[in-house]
């Protein structure tokens, strides 16, 4: 059997029977289309049955060393293949002793880098960049407000349909990773927001999409991506901004006004409350920053010359008696 053929059977019943994502499906396709490029060039083009670990090592010295990958997009790569092995195992495509991935490891990761968020200052001139005049212009303030209002992701964002708020009840529904759902509330200006783009762009069906293009058509995650970008460009913030950066200052937000980890971990849908932790580390720096303005500091250095200089005696320690 050819590689296309593994990969396509590999795509259209595992993963799909896993219940996994469109999207997660669609990147587990090109990273398998990657080493499968990487086979046809530098290991003969041998099917997949025909590879061993030591080829797969091989692979991932060439990510590192020549692709420039590091140690969690190296991971992801182990994952991937593990899970395709796994899978033609398990559809007896494979014999067990085969599998170029059995026992294999996962590379030891470097720490994980922590999450930038925005200042209030920047997050406050994010939100009102947008133009009130045009509907494209409350179609962006309404993807600023739900992005930052309700810690959704982009792909969450684009694929909300009219009847997915419920203005009565102030929330919003959304379909997260797996296809799974989940109930959030809306604060009253989230709501008041929603509620002019509504106004400008007329009623519509419920399961109309509810972001529409200048066309009508259902916005793209990478839509969302460039709004929110185009809108920190116009606020003139100084960092990279991204939908996942206004997820991260969602959820830092709330943590410095005191909201418990298990909610926010509720509202963001992680699965894992270690995925929700990392705020923690965040605001711990928040705490060093803290100490490093208190005023102990200027005191201390402003009678530091008052202070005598006291030379300290030197100790010795007491001889042993020899007697």
């Amino acid at each position: 059997m050819t590689w296309d053929y593994w990969i396509a059977l590999y795509a259209r019943t595992f993963c799909i029977a896993r219940g996994l994502r469109p999207l997660t499906i669609a990147a587990y396709e090109a990273c398998l289309g990657q080493f499968r490029a990487y086979v046809r060039f530098r290991l003969e083009d041998r099917p997949p049955d025909a590879l061993v670990a030591r080829d797969v090592l091989r692979y991932l010295e060439y990510l590192r060393k020549e692709r420039g990958n590091g140690d969690s997009s190296v991971n992801r790569t182990v994952v991937v293949l593990r899970s395709f092995y796994r899978a033609m195992v398990a559809m007896g495509h494979l014999e067990p002793r085969n599998n170029p991935m059995a026992g294999f490891p996962t590379i030891k990761a470097t720490a994980r880098k922590l999450p930038t968020v925005l200042t209030a200052e920047e997050t406050s001139q994010l939100l009102a960049t947008p133009d009130n005049d045009t509907i494209l212009g409350l179609r962006d303030r309404a993807i600023l407000a739900l992005l930052y209002g309700t810690g959704m992701r982009a792909s969450e964002c684009a694929s909300l349909r009219q009847g997915s708020i419920d203005f009565n009840a102030l929330t919003v529904t959304v379909t997260g990773k797996g296809g799974s759902q989940r109930t959030l509330p809306l604060h009253a200006h989230v709501v008041e927001v929603l509620r002019n783009y509504m106004g400008a762009r007329g009623a519509a069906l419920p399961g109309a999409p509810f972001l529409v293009s200048r066309s009508g058509r259902e916005i793209t995650r990478a839509v969302v991506y460039e709004r929110v970008r185009r809108a920190a460009r116009r606020a003139r913030i100084g960092k990279v901004v991204s939908p996942h950066r206004l997820r991260h200052t969602f959820a830092t937000d709330l943590l410095r006004e005191g909201v418990g980890l298990v909610t926010i971990r509720d509202l963001l849908g992680h699965r894992q409350i270690t995925s929700t932790q990392i705020y923690l580390h965040v605001t711990a720096q928040d705490l060093r920053k803290a100490a490093d303005r208190h005023p102990i500091g200027r005191l201390l250095g402003s009678i530091e010359h008052l202070l005598p200089d006291i030379k300290l005696p030197v100790q010795y320690g007491r001889r042993r008696s020899t007697a």
